[in-house]
C-alpha cells in the first residue's frame, strides 16, 4: 500500500473519489448496487488518467514553483514511473468502460469526459474556454449511467452536472492563481480576479444544487 500511496495522490485523490463516489451512488439508484460497483471501478479508472496526464504535463511548472505536496516534485514517484504507469493503464481504462456494465454507447460518453479532463490537462487550461471540459465531462459522466440502462438522460441532470463541473474549476483555480498568472496560464478565471471568481463558482454551484433540489421533491 505504501507504494501506491504515491500514484493515487498523483491522482488527484480527492476529486478522483468525489468522481467515483458519484458515480457509484448514481448507478445504485438506476440499476443495483453488483453493476454499481464495477461501474465505479471503470470510472475511477479514467479518473486516474486524468490526475496522472495533469501532474505529468504540470511537472516543470510545479518544480518551479515548488509545490512539494505533488509526488513528482517531492521526490517520492519519478516521472519516468508515473509516465510508463499512466501508458499501462491507457488501455485498460478504455476497454473496462466499453466492455464494463457502461456498455459501449455509456462507456464512449464517459470516456468523452476523461478525454476532455486530459485536453483541459494539455490545452484549455491556457484558454478562456477552460470552464468548457469540466462542463462536458461532469455532464457526460451521469449520462454514460443512464445510457447503460438504456435512458436517456434528462437534461435538467446533465445541465447540473455541467453547472457543477464549471462551478469546481473556478473554485479550484483560485488556490494557485497568482502562480498560474506568473506562469502564463490564463483560463478564464486567471484572467479575471479571485473576487470574481468565487462569485461565479458560487452561482455555478447554488443554481446545480437547486436544480437537483428542485427535481429530486
Amino acid at each position: 500500500m505504501k507504494k501506491l500511496r504515491p500514484y493515487l495522490k498523483a491522482s488527484h485523490f480527492g476529486p478522483t473519489m468525489l468522481v467515483t463516489g458519484i458515480s457509484f451512488i448514481l448507478a445504485t439508484r438506476l440499476w443495483w448496487e453488483g453493476p454499481a460497483y464495477v461501474i465505479a471501478f471503470t470510472v475511477f479508472l479514467g479518473q486516474l488518467l486524468i490526475g496522472w496526464s495533469n501532474d505529468l504535463y504540470d511537472y516543470e511548472d510545479d518544480l518551479k514553483h515548488q509545490r512539494t505536496h505533488k509526488p513528482l516534485v517531492a521526490g517520492t514517484l519519478t516521472f519516468a514511473q508515473l509516465r510508463k504507469t499512466t501508458f499501462i493503464f491507457l488501455p485498460f481504462a478504455v476497454i473496462a468502460n466499453i466492455i464494463g456494465p457502461l456498455g459501449i454507447r455509456g462507456g464512449l460518453v464517459y470516456l468523452l469526459g476523461v478525454g476532455c479532463g486530459i485536453a483541459y490537462n494539455f490545452y484549455f487550461k491556457y484558454s478562456r474556454f477552460s470552464p468548457l471540459p469540466y462542463a462536458i465531462a461532469c455532464a457526460a459522466l451521469p449520462a454514460s449511467i443512464y445510457y447503460c440502462v438504456n435512458r436517456t438522460p434528462p437534461l435538467w441532470i446533465t445541465g447540473a452536472g455541467a453547472l457543477l463541473g464549471m462551478g469546481f474549476h473556478f473554485l479550484n483555480v483560485i488556490k494557485d492563481m497568482q502562480e498560474d498568472q506568473l506562469s502564463q496560464i490564463q483560463g478564464l478565471p486567471q484572467r479575471l480576479d479571485k473576487k470574481a471568481s468565487i462569485a461565479i463558482a458560487m452561482l455555478f454551484l447554488i443554481t446545480a444544487v437547486l436544480i437537483i433540489l428542485n427535481r429530486s421533491q
